[in-house]
């Protein structure tokens, strides 16, 4: 099957180098690294290393940047569409653990989780851990479905549930982190075949996690949560 691995990417010289070359080891036919009008020189680093760098020409978002490469896959045939941090946190060596599920067993959808039995994780601060644990609570109230993991960005989806025109990707308020929350949310009560695997996320050391990441604290946690009130309640489709 045809697989892409899409890297959304902020400013992430020295880290999305070594990224495009783990993927590239995978059994991927493309990495596509979506440059959300970095300035840093992270596109030439990652084109240095052979993925296909899509750019903005200003910042809109990390939902934009996987929005953009999602149309990239759906556009040039792929089947199998993995995404992936740029930033070092996640292992691309994981990425047949993620598509197996898919190829093997018919799957639509598959998350990560350091959560599930076998899945780890080092050096994460402690308020990460409790909105990583609590957010899968809400998820499993609303839908039902036993995630354990629903904030990891690492995971596989078939191209077709994609193109399912009751998701709708192109929606403004889906911009920034929201999308991934949505289209998880939606593939679980649209009732496609959905699971876990086990994966690693490694964050850097923790005195310089206010340097490494791009979530702003509070005002992305509240956004965050967005896709699931606004489904549950019947705000937005």
């Amino acid at each position: 099957m045809k697989i892409v691995a899409i890297a959304p990417v902020f400013n992430e010289r020295g880290k999305i180098g070594r990224v495009v070359e783990k993927a590239a080891r995978a059994p991927v036919t493309e990495v596509v690294v979506v440059s959300d009008a970095s300035d840093d020189g992270s596109d030439a680093e990652a084109r240095g290393m052979g993925a296909t760098v899509l750019r903005h020409e200003k910042t809109l978002g990390v939902g934009a940047a996987i929005r953009t490469g999602f149309e990239y896959a759906l556009a040039n045939g792929y089947e199998i569409v993995v995404v992936m941090a740029g930033n070092g946190k996640d292992d691309p060596a994981e990425i047949p653990k993620l598509v197996s599920p898919i190829v093997e067993r018919g799957y639509d959808y598959v998350q990560g989780s350091r959560y599930a039995p076998g899945g780890e994780y080092s050096r994460m601060p402690l308020h990460r851990i409790i909105l990583t644990r609590a957010y899968p609570w809400l998820v499993r109230t609303v839908t039902g479905f036993p995630i354990t993991d629903a904030t990891n960005g690492f995971r596989a989806i078939r191209a077709v549930l994609l193109r399912d025109a009751r998701i709708r990707l192109r929606q403004d308020w889906l911009d920034r982190g929201e999308l991934e929350y949505y289209l998880q949310l939606q593939a679980i009560r649209l009732g496609y075949k959905v699971c876990e695997v086990p994966v690693r996320k490694t964050y850097p050391d923790i005195s310089s996690y206010g340097r490494y990441t791009k979530i702003r604290p509070v005002t992305d946690w509240i956004r965050n949560l967005r896709p699931i009130l606004f489904l549950t309640l019947g705000i937005k489709k």
